[in-house]
């Protein structure tokens, strides 16, 4: 069996001081393994964005460690953190996060400007990222003429592009219509059967969850399997 690429210790996560401490996780124990789908679901407020953004990297844990890759997060200097990120995570946001003056193709190519990729390989990569979310025909498009779904897909294709080492999912299809969820859920499913991606999708929809090996709840800061996961 393959060693975790995700390996979650005793993590906690408190807000606010003594006067106003609000602790969102804790004891937090998690591995994910290579290749693995997993969802985690949880009421609002459980602290499910809380655990990516921990695993991302874009929070510090108030206790316990996150390794991701083999690397402590926290013994990470803050000019390290946007490389790493850069090499080991691609996110996924439930309400796109596209920049609105950049094409869906500039838009893909954004993560790239901090490689040293010669420009027709940068090319090459953003046109197979936008290949596989079947978006080459609109990448000259802009946000604003876009559809919900093909929004959602350019990120996905944003956020592929640098080939990460794990995929984080937050809510994303929360914004979107029936047909147009169930197209990213089967792209997503698809990254992971087809490119052996690793992925962890926070969602509130059993039905997207049903697409991951494995279900997970949050609830008031503690983490537990589903039953019959």
């Amino acid at each position: 069996m393959s060693d975790p690429v995700v390996r979650i210790e005793g993590v906690g996560k408190v807000y606010g001081g003594d006067r106003l401490r609000v602790e969102v996780l804790s004891g937090i124990d998690l591995e994910v393994r290579e290749g693995e789908f997993v969802a985690l679901m949880g009421p609002s407020g459980s602290g499910k964005t809380t655990l990516l953004n921990l695993i991302a990297a874009i929070d510090r844990p108030t206790a316990g460690r996150v390794l991701v890759a083999g690397q402590d997060t926290s013994a990470l200097g803050e000019g390290d953190l946007a490389p790493w990120r850069h090499r080991h995570i691609g996110y996924i946001f439930q309400l796109y996060n596209l920049i609105p003056v950049l094409t869906a193709y500039e838009n893909v190519e954004l993560p790239l400007t901090l490689s040293r990729l010669k420009t027709a390989d940068r090319r090459a990569k953003v046109e197979t990222a936008l290949g596989v979310v079947d978006l080459l025909d609109r990448q000259d498009h802009f946000p604003r003429e876009l559809s919900g779904g093909q929004l959602q897909r350019v990120a996905i294709a944003r956020a592929i592009v640098t080939d990460p080492t794990v995929l984080l999912a937050d809510e994303p299809t929360g914004d979107l219509d029936a047909e147009s969820a169930e197209r990213v859920l089967r792209l997503i499913e698809r990254l992971n059967t087809e490119f052996e991606k690793t992925i962890i999708l926070v969602t509130h929809d059993p039905r997207a969850a049903e697409h991951a090996h494995r279900v997970l709840h949050l609830e008031k800061g503690k983490l537990w399997s589903d039953p019959e996961g």
